[in-house]
C-alpha cells in the first residue's frame, strides 16, 4: 500500500507558487473552504491527493479559437 504523502502549510504555498500564502490557507480552513486537511494536535498537514482533487475541482476549460485551428489546419 502507498504511503499518503503530506504537505505543511508552507510547502502548500510554495507548491503555488505563494500565489496562495500561509495566512490564506489559515483562513480558508476556518471558513472550510479550500484544500481538504489534516489536523494532528497542532500540526496542519495537506495530503497530496487532496491538493491534485482540488487542483482539477479549479481547472478552466478554454475553448480553442477558431483562428488557431485555422493554423493547426494548415500545418497537417
Amino acid at each position: 500500500m502507498d504511503a499518503v504523502k503530506f504537505l505543511t502549510p508552507e510547502e502548500v504555498a510554495e507548491r503555488y507558487r505563494r500565489e496562495i500564502s500561509v495566512g490564506t490557507l489559515r483562513n480558508w480552513r476556518s471558513m472550510r473552504i479550500g484544500p481538504g486537511f489534516v489536523k494532528i494536535g497542532k500540526a496542519i498537514l495537506y495530503p497530496i491527493t487532496e491538493l491534485d482533487a482540488w487542483d482539477e475541482q479549479n481547472r478552466v476549460a478554454c475553448r480553442t479559437s477558431k483562428r488557431l485551428m485555422g493554423s493547426l489546419d494548415d500545418q497537417a
